[in-house]
This record gives structure tokens, C-alpha cells and sequence, in this order.
């Protein structure tokens, strides 16, 4: 356990960067448990800063207003891994900033994530850096073609990210984006894709949901399913997998490790995500800890929570596709007893915008997953 001098107790004021709804559900268990929450992002009324006492509307490069920002809270944290680090590192001045700024550094980068899991013996996806169009036939050479190109940098839900077959192809995306730095990657023939959420705390604490199973629609995560359908023995490595990252990285607060599984049942990390992740979600309604309340538990130095599921459970992305046909049919899903549902309250739903989630629960994972896609697609009903 944390020395109890370093804890943060309730009652005092949490500070968040970013606005999204990864922020919202931190600050509803932060306030659930009597802090205070002030959100910094460059919107207002963002889905975060509607649960905040405090929302503070400034650029991440305003590193003035970030120290101004971190004085009136205790811990700062952040809620997605596109806030600059020297926005973490201003912040780190007059506030611990946990996980630390380093940590945001390394895996906001694909190419620097990259050099981190090669460089610690983790099993990773083999890529070769691109800086500019000479790079590109030695990069082939190293992963051949096809292959996947992405962004080196600021990259989500399959944005930043183009399937290549031609070295004529991969010259033209550099094109459109001179100076920019990208990742090429071998295409992984992979059987599925699970991820681990897990914890770690200011005194080295471990704490995990088990692995989970993903399925992504147009490289947008569609259904989780919790447990995944995995051998026991990879079950294991897996988290074994996540706890050596959180270490490497001496993390404190909750990261997810994204991995390919491949036919011959082999596990490759494809990506660090280091915040409570979509997949995650479940364990708001399945856990009696959610991914939220431990990252909560973690930044403030308390003891992590049990993270025991009561059950199986699934998730559903809600998309602004949603919404084509005008305002879902909320009272038909949730006709069904066994189903959550979490909007992030965005005003403005547009195709392939995170709206919101449902979970079910159930007693097999099948069953969960089932019951949550027929809840889903009776949000079409009229």
C-alpha cells in the first residue's frame, strides 16, 4: 500500500487532460467518490466538462494556462493520448502528472512504441521507419508488400492509417504529408485480436480484468467480449505481457495492451493505449472495480480496487451511424433486462463518432454478446 502521507483523498480536485468520454466516466467516478474534477481541453461543453465542477477552454500548446491549470488541482491525469507532452511535462511543474509524462511520450508515437517493444524482448509487429521517399525501398525490403502504413504519430480508430501494395502508393501518402514520420508494418494474419486492461499503483501494485476479446468494424472497435475465447496458458502470458509493459514503463494509473493472436496462437502486442481503453468499458457494469474508479484509485495513491467480474459481459460501440434515421429507439434496447446504456452526451452524432455503449450481461460470453447486437440493432426499430 501507498504511504499514506502520498495518498489524495476525496474531497480534493482531480484535474483531467482532455474532454472526451473517456474523461466523462473518470469524472463520474471521481465525483461518485467525493472529488473534485476540473477538465482542461480546447472545447467547452465536452462530454468530461459537463460532469466537472471546473472546465477550463485553452490550447494544449498554452503551456501558461496548463501550470495555471495544474495549480488548482492535486493530480493531473489525462484522458487520451493526443495531449502534447510538453502540455504533461508544463503540468508536472506544480502537480504530479500520473501516468507520467514519459509515458505519454513513448506511446503516443507509433515509432517510438515501436523501438520501446522491440527494445524490451516484447513480441511486436515487424515495421521499418519512413522519413521521406528514400527511406521507402528499404523499408519494403524489411516488411515487404502488402503491408500497413501509418502515422507515426496522432493516429485513432483507423485514422492515420492506409493498406499499401505499391511503393507508388506509399510516395503518395508521403506526398500529402511532407515531414511527417510513418510506420510501415508487416500485414499480420491474425485470428483475432484481445486486449488487457489493467492497473498499476503508486506503490507497484498489479491489478487486471483478465483478457478480453475485440471485434472492429472498419478499424473502429464494434463488439468486446469478456472472457475472450483464449487457452488458459495464453490467457497468462498475456497478462503476464501487460504487467512487464506497466513495469518497463513504470506506469502508475491504467493502460491497455492491444494484441494480435495469430493461427498458430502466437500473441503480438499491436499497440499501448495508456488511459482506460473502449474495451474496457464493461467493467463499469460487470466489475467491482471499473477501469475508471481503479484509474482513479491509482492516480491518488490508494489501494487498488478488486477488479472481480461478476459474470460475463459484452459491449457495443453506438456510432453516429446510429442516428441516420433520426433519434434511436432507446425504449427497445433497453426493453431487454440485461442492458446498459452509456451515452457520452455529444450533441452532434456523425458517422463513425463515438456516441455511446451498451453492455450486457449474461452467463456466457456467447449470450452476452448476443443479447448486446440484438440490443443494438433494436435501436433501428420505428
Amino acid at each position: 500500500m501507498a504511504n499514506e502521507a502520498s495518498m489524495i483523498l476525496p474531497g480534493s480536485a482531480v484535474g483531467i487532460l482532455g474532454g472526451g468520454q473517456l474523461g466523462r466516466m473518470f469524472a463520474i467516478a471521481a465525483r461518485r467518490m467525493g472529488y473534485r474534477v476540473h477538465t482542461f481541453s480546447p472545447d467547452n461543453d465536452t462530454p468530461a466538462g459537463q460532469i466537472a465542477d471546473v472546465e477550463v477552454k485553452a490550447a494544449y500548446e498554452d503551456l501558461q494556462a496548463v501550470r495555471d491549470f495544474a495549480r488548482q488541482v492535486s493530480v493531473v491525469t489525462f484522458e487520451f493520448e493526443n495531449v502534447s507532452t510538453a502540455a504533461a511535462a508544463a503540468a508536472a511543474e506544480v502537480a504530479p502528472v500520473r501516468p507520467h509524462g514519459d509515458v505519454l511520450h513513448t506511446t503516443q508515437h507509433r515509432l517510438r512504441e515501436k523501438t520501446f517493444l522491440s527494445g524490451h524482448g516484447f513480441p511486436f509487429t515487424p515495421f521499418a521507419a519512413i522519413r521521406n521517399t528514400l527511406e521507402i525501398p528499404a523499408a519494403i525490403a524489411h516488411t515487404g508488400l502488402p503491408a500497413i502504413l501509418k502515422t507515426a504519430g496522432f493516429g485513432y480508430d483507423g485514422k492515420g492509417q492506409w493498406n499499401v501494395q505499391t511503393a507508388e502508393q506509399i510516395q503518395h501518402v508521403l506526398s500529402e504529408s511532407p515531414g511527417g514520420e510513418f510506420v510501415l508494418e508487416v500485414v499480420v494474419d491474425f485470428e483475432k485480436e484481445v486486449s488487457v486492461v489493467a492497473a498499476r499503483g503508486l506503490d507497484g501494485s498489479f491489478a487486471h480484468w483478465g483478457v478480453i476479446e475485440n471485434e472492429h468494424r472498419h478499424h473502429i472497435l464494434d463488439v468486446s467480449i469478456f472472457p475472450a475465447s483464449l487457452p488458459p496458458n495464453q490467457q497468462i502470458q498475456a497478462i503476464d505481457i501487460a504487467r512487464s509493459v506497466m513495469q518497463q514503463l513504470d506506469v502508475v494509473g491504467v493502460i491497455c495492451v492491444e494484441f494480435f493472436v495469430t493461427k498458430s496462437g502466437k500473441l503480438i502486442v499491436n499497440e499501448i493505449a495508456p488511459r482506460p481503453h473502449n474495451s474496457g468499458h464493461l467493467t463499469i457494469d460487470a466489475s467491482v472495480t471499473s477501469q475508471f474508479e481503479q484509474q482513479l484509485r491509482a492516480v491518488c495513491g490508494l489501494p487498488l480496487g478488486s477488479t472481480k467480474v461478476y459474470c460475463s459481459a459484452a459491449m457495443a460501440n453506438l456510432l453516429g451511424d446510429e442516428w441516420s434515421q433520426g433519434e434511436p429507439n432507446w425504449a427497445a434496447a433497453l426493453a431487454m433486462p440485461n442492458v446498459k446504456l452509456h451515452l457520452y452526451g455529444k450533441n452532434e452524432p456523425r458517422p463513425g463518432r463515438k456516441m455511446g455503449h451498451l453492455t450486457a450481461v449474461a452467463g456466457m460470453p456467447e449470450e452476452a454478446a448476443r443479447i448486446v447486437r440484438q440490443a443494438r440493432e433494436a435501436l433501428s426499430f420505428r
